[in-house]
């Protein structure tokens, strides 16, 4: 009875009921989630760095349309940003694509980073 009081046999039967709960949780969200989630990742054609959420544009509720009509359809989000960036450009989204010059553009800081580190462990290694 007495391991039933332990603060450490409580902590772990906590762990484990969270975990549980958020592997048997749903992750699939909601419609109108999905189209939130998309409408922000995606920039206005007519504004300067306003994706189309934040947009009131012509242009930008055409673009909403278009999101909110594949999404019914029952495209994938990578399927409705592939249409979008083919139709209007690879300007259209808000972030730098992964593969290419976008590579760079994700890598490049962290690489600056990195080399700031050693160089400062370098520094402070050779003071000591």
């Amino acid at each position: 009875m007495k391991a039933l009081r332990s603060p450490g046999l409580f902590a772990l039967a906590l762990v484990a009921l969270v975990v549980a709960t958020l592997v048997l949780s749903p992750s699939t969200p909601s419609r109108s989630a999905r189209i939130a989630h998309l409408e922000s990742l995606v920039r206005c054609p007519s504004c300067e760095d306003l994706s189309v959420a934040q947009s009131n544009a012509p242009t930008a509720l055409a673009v909403r349309h278009q999101i909110a009509a594949a999404v019914a359809r029952g495209a994938s989000d990578t399927a409705i940003l592939t249409a979008l960036e083919t139709a209007y450009g690879p300007a259209i989204l808000l972030s730098p694509p992964t593969s290419g010059l976008g590579t760079l553009l994700w890598a490049g800081p962290l690489a600056l980073a990195l080399g700031a580190l050693a160089l400062g462990v370098v520094r402070w290694t050779r003071r000591r």
